[in-house]
């Protein structure tokens, strides 16, 4: 349960020059350049009552062109207008950060603790479709309404700061989830962590899933680098789950340092499974003869045990029983997270958007039956590690249907192609051959033009980017509609 709001000197951000990374804490030397975020913008001015937006794409629009920088990480500029606002949870909250990892993890966690009656809040993110589904409450997406009156009562708190889409959109669903009358919080981090607007609230659990290589111009090039970033969701006093089968020490060396109760994989938590069934085994209880997670996937009984992990450590607040778990296991839903839809051909969507997750999900596909061709719908952002993507799906795609994003910092076609043919895929003389290569600048055309080419018995997986998945969504949406 978060106590009432700090003041903004007491939340350290990069963004404050009086707050040097060397230190926040003896775990991690100062950062690198690549750490370091510029500073923030100038401030917005505030809109006056008569000139609030009266709709919800009204106010995302108003938002996405008011603050230049997409992402200006730090904690000071939020931490000053959440404290304005008051937010703060009288009931158990819980945090989770990591590469790979989350939105399964917290789906999982919303699904079991529906099935047990709590009425749970949930915030996660990126959305596919609509905004609404970053604010779930009781299992269910916030109206447009509630979400036009938070973001009125974050634009009445702002007192001339700026704040980014995400800061500005994070602090409206907090504000929302504790109007809500809830019995337990779940917060899902955006980038990071330690920076991350989301941790201006202090957590009863934080859970830290994977932590691999991504987002390096803002949390550093190593796994040590990174895993020090998302350490700094942890809490003096607090628990702090990490199920990563490898963390760095620097996750290890921070949660020790402030004197977090760490739980880790294989030393506090373990999970061992047949082909019917697993079982969970934490520090005093034990969960045995589970059904596997409906959500597909090789690392999800990972996400499970995190879960489960953090299940424990509340379960004098939150007692949940062993057919609740079970169930909320069965009926847990998240779309894009190999996620196999019904028909033929096999249409897989996963938001696999770097080496890590790319990795699951050729593991993924060696599991699955044999498929004569396997097509490619992909896209993604320039910034990403696109060669480590490539790298991991080259040999299990046949066919490649690469497409523009509509982002600016998004990678084109054309590039796309160009990593292709560099990582050695080259396409057949005959463009109906055994291997082709095909651009599109949208990802709705790259998906019919597999669609149209693929038999009965292929596979069409669409990965990369976010909004590579929702373009699908989208267009598969408005077909059956």
């Amino acid at each position: 349960m978060t106590p009432p709001p700090a003041t903004p000197a007491a939340m350290p951000s990069l963004t404050d020059p009086a707050a040097s990374p060397s230190a926040i804490s003896p775990a991690m030397p100062a950062a690198s350049p690549a750490t370091s975020p510029a500073t923030s913008p100038a401030t917005s001015p505030a809109a006056s009552p008569a000139e609030l937006p009266a709709t919800l794409d009204a106010w995302l629009a108003l938002l996405e062109a008011r603050h230049v920088k997409t992402i200006d990480m730090g904690l000071d500029r939020v931490a000053a207008v959440r404290a304005r606002m008051g937010i703060a949870f009288a009931c158990p909250v819980i945090m989770v950060a990591g590469t790979n990892g989350k939105g399964s993890t917290c789906s999982m966690l919303e699904s079991i603790l529906l099935q047990a009656g709590y009425r749970v809040g949930l915030y996660i993110k990126p959305h596919f479709l609509k905004f609404n589904e970053r604010a779930r409450i009781g299992g269910e997406s916030a109206a447009d309404a509630e979400l036009v009156a938070a973001f009125a009562a974050v634009e009445a708190a702002l007192d001339g700061v700026s704040l980014s889409y995400f800061e500005f959109t994070t602090l409206a669903i907090m504000h929302l989830l504790q109007q809500a009358a809830l019995d337990v919080v779940i917060l899902e981090v955006g980038l990071g962590g330690r920076l991350d607007a989301v941790n201006v609230i202090d957590a009863d659990v934080a859970i830290v899933t994977s932590i691999d290589i991504d987002h390096t111009d803002y949390l550093g090039d190593t796994r040590e680098k990174i895993g020090f970033e998302k350490a700094g969701i942890f809490r003096a006093g607090k628990t702090a789950i990490c199920s990563d089968p490898l963390p760095p020490k620097t996750l290890v060396a921070h949660a020790e340092a402030i004197g977090a109760d760490l739980w880790l994989l294989g030393r506090d938590f373990n999970y061992a499974g047949d082909k019917q069934q697993w079982n969970f085994g934490g520090r005093t209880q034990r969960r045995n003869a589970l059904s596997y997670p409906s959500l597909r996937g090789a690392n999800q009984l990972l996400n499970a045990s995190a879960a489960l992990a953090a299940l424990e450590a509340l379960r004098l607040m939150l007692p949940v029983s062993a057919q609740e778990v079970r169930t909320g296991l069965v009926t847990v839903e998240l779309p894009g997270r190999f996620q196999v839809l019904p028909g033929r051909p096999t249409v897989i969507l996963d938001v696999a958007h770097n080496p890590h997750a790319a990795a699951a999900l050729a593991q993924n596909f060696d599991n699955m039956g044999f498929h004569p061709y396997t097509y490619a719908v992909f896209g993604s952002m320039r910034d990403k590690d696109i060669d480590g993507v490539i790298a991991q799906m080259k040999g299990r795609v046949d066919h490649w249907c690469v497409t523009d994003l509509p982002l600016p910092r998004a990678a084109s076609a054309a590039f796309l192609t160009e990593r292709l043919l560099a990582a050695g895929i080259i396409p057949s003389a005959d463009a109906n051959g055994e291997c082709t290569i095909r651009s599109f600048d949208s990802p709705e055309k790259a998906f019919a033009n597999a669609k149209e080419r693929a038999g009965e018995n292929d596979r069409i997986a669409v990965f990369g980017s976010f909004l590579t998945v929702a373009g699908v969504m989208a267009a598969r949406n408005a077909e059956l509609h």
